[in-house]
């Protein structure tokens, strides 16, 4: 199955905020979406404190996770980019 990384953008939101729209992203995946998972998620804040994060799925489609993020709300989605590899620090010969 492919896999997708999705940029989104939250705003200026408090750590509450950011639980229940997690919450709401798993429990949608769930009721609506089996054929897409949730593999894991970095959460990140930008200078001015503004929270992104950057989702991993495998999902059939790029707009298939797009429909996900669409139903959950409460955020922008910025970019999806399907995951062509994988590399890690010991893969790398020097």
């Amino acid at each position: 199955m492919p896999r997708y990384l999705i940029e989104r953008d939250f705003g200026l939101v408090g750590e509450e905020d950011m639980q229940e729209v997690a919450a709401r992203s798993k429990a949608t995946g769930i009721e609506h979406f089996p054929d897409i998972e949730w593999e894991h998620s970095h959460v990140c804040s930008d200078e001015k404190g503004a929270i992104k994060s950057f989702c991993v799925y495998g999902a059939p489609s790029a707009d298939r996770v797009r429909e996900h993020a669409d139903r959950v709300g409460g955020h922008a989605v910025i970019n999806v980019y399907e995951i062509v590899g994988d590399i890690t620090p010991e893969e790398v010969t020097l």
